[in-house]
């Protein structure tokens, strides 16, 4: 079965992995080390990003060692990015609407009857 990469990211553990692992690669021990959780379940969050395509495993001798390939996280910065642009569109309209209706209700204020 093949993952996408936001499956990865949707699990917190996942994503201190990937952060532990982004600026060198560590051995599988190593990696479990990091956490508090069982070697076994490090090792399904580990199998879990390297079928998204985040991390591969080499063998050096008789360790195994884990490499972040963060160029996957593209796709997700580029779906994030889709929505940052609409959301900015809805917000600049939105303040334009407000500016003008503020503008609108300035123009239109009663002023108050002076008593003589």
């Amino acid at each position: 079965m093949r993952r996408d990469v936001f499956q990865a990211i949707a699990d917190p553990t996942r994503r201190q992995i990937i952060n532990v692992i982004a600026n060198r690669s560590m051995n599988l021990n190593a990696v479990a080390d990091q956490f508090d959780v069982s070697r076994p379940a490090i090792s399904k969050h580990i199998k879990i990003l390297t079928q998204c395509g985040l991390i591969t495993i080499k063998q050096v001798g008789r360790e195994r060692y884990c490499e972040a390939k963060l160029q996957k996280l593209n796709e997700v910065a580029q779906w994030v990015e889709q929505y940052r642009v609409f959301w900015n569109q809805k917000l600049d309209a939105l303040e334009d609407f407000l500016a003008t209706d503020a503008a609108a209700n300035e123009k239109i204020k009663p002023t108050k009857n002076k008593k003589k």
